[in-house]
């Protein structure tokens, strides 16, 4: 134990951290392994290269001359004879089981007021069902119609891992094939103070955050998962956030869309609703294309309109993506920059006492899957309407929250019988929903069909 205390010392001097050992000898033998464990597996180099890059002031503002409009496609615009060709190829890869989904769900429900990981938050549906039951139901109705299971990676973190597995056994995977289910953790982050020294939770632990959705590609490499994906011969792979109430996981005609353009990378995007939308903005960015956050966009960049009169920057990123395998295995192991996030941060100051700050005190450090994009020469961009696919739930109350995302789905759904030749007055004032099962897109409903939903 001493040797390696020693060793610890030594490596933590080299970057000016030997405070994570000021506790060290009050600590009980199993506690000081502890401590050792984490301290031998922290990449001091890498937050060292993080703290460096620290801008000494506020953001700084893009110059316009770094930032060009991508182009994008709409399903709509597309003739009957497109349309056509991308279903078919679409369908063609999922029947050939080419197709994998991949949700980042590291995180908790903690700002929704619920406990657990929030792929097992209910938004308050009439079936109560959580949005990994509801994501589940949606790859089984796809996987039953293509005649082929769809492999499902479930990136959770060290912190909700044991909580989410249990939670699919608990629900018997909800239907699915336990067997297309994998699990995988993504890496985690030392949180640093205001001076760039890493801060401890407790006494013989290290505070350590995930290290953002950026990191699903070699998380999959670390755990094996990537080796997985090569085994069973996918060749796409539809990534999503665990939040979205609407995501149409492992879209089909997306799929096609994807397969059909030359790219290794495609991702879909909404209309921003106004130009101060607090979201990521799909672009190029010094020629390559990219997501830039609205926080870094000059004013007269974010009003600027085209000749049309439309938003010239109007692509919101709502993280679903298709990546290629061979795209993915490239950039497995490439560094992603970090972004340095300040949180309010629970931690024990210099005398072991814990602190519970009311402000802001620390920095995660995290990387994102759109800072792959650069690394295609270019992406297909599939503009989708936002009511149909996009309902996050990120926030308790108003926008963004279980009650805007609940009134989304049922307003989908209602509409989808509407379109059914279900007429408004056998649907007035009910609030019904269709299970996934039934109908992924409003695709199915058969009078029939609706009749066995009590209309």
């Amino acid at each position: 134990m001493e040797t390696r205390k020693e060793e610890a010392q030594a490596l933590l001097s080299q970057y000016h951290q030997e405070h994570l050992l000021q506790f060290y000898d009050e600590l009980n033998d199993s506690s000081k392994g502890k401590l050792l464990d984490q301290i031998e597996q922290l990449d001091l180099e890498a937050v060292c290269k993080v703290w460096r890059r620290m801008p000494d002031s506020q953001v700084e503002l893009l110059d316009g001359r770094q930032l060009s409009s991508i182009p994008a496609c709409s399903w709509d615009e597309f003739t009957d004879e497109e349309q056509g060709k991308y279903a078919a190829a679409g369908w063609e890869l999922l029947q050939q089981g080419k197709v994998g989904a991949i949700v980042v769900a590291g995180g908790h429900g903690s700002r929704l007021g619920h406990e657990g990981p929030k792929g097992t938050f209910n938004i308050g549906l009439p079936s109560d069902k959580s949005l990994f039951q509801l994501q589940a139901e949606r790859l089984i109705n796809l996987s039953e119609r293509a005649g082929k299971p769809i492999a499902w990676y479930i990136m959770t973190s060290p912190d909700n891992h044991i909580q989410t597995v249990n939670f699919f056994e608990d629900h018997h995977y909800f239907g699915y094939g336990r067997e297309h289910c994998t699990f995988f953790q993504q890496g985690m982050m030392p949180a640093i103070d205001e001076r760039g020294k890493i801060l401890l939770a407790t006494k013989d632990e290290i505070c350590l955050a995930p290290s953002g959705n950026g990191d699903c590609f070699a998380a999959l490499k670390r755990t094996g998962a990537l080796a997985d994906i090569k085994r069973r011969g996918l060749e796409w792979l539809f990534y999503y956030n665990v939040d979205n109430a609407l995501v149409k996981v492992a879209d089909p005609l997306f799929i096609g869309v994807a397969a059909c353009h030359p790219y290794p990378v495609a991702a879909k995007a909404v209309d921003k609703s106004y130009p101060e939308e607090p979201v990521g903005v799909l672009c190029y960015r010094n020629g390559r294309p990219a997501v830039v956050e609205y926080t870094v966009i000059p004013d007269e960049i974010m009003y600027e309109k085209d000749d049309r009169g439309r938003l010239m920057y109007h692509l919101g990123n709502i993280s679903m993506q298709l990546f290629r395998f061979d795209f993915i295995e490239k950039v497995a192991g490439v560094d992603l920059p970090f972004a340095m996030a300040h949180k309010k941060i629970k931690c024990i100051d210099s005398f072991g006492k814990l602190m519970e700050p009311n402000i802001p005190n620390a920095y995660k450090m995290e990387q994102f899957i759109f800072d792959f994009f650069p690394l295609s020469e270019q992406i297909t961009v599939l503009k989708v309407k936002r009511e149909e696919e996009f309902a996050p739930v990120k926030n308790k109350e108003g926008e963004d929250s279980p009650a805007s995302a609940r009134e989304l789905v049922l307003s989908l759904h209602h509409k989808w019988l509407l379109e059914s030749g279900v007429s408004k007055e056998r649907l007035s004032h009910r609030r019904i929903e269709i299970s996934p099962l039934v109908s992924y897109a409003g695709e199915g409903l058969t009078p029939d069909k609706v009749r066995t939903l009590g209309i």
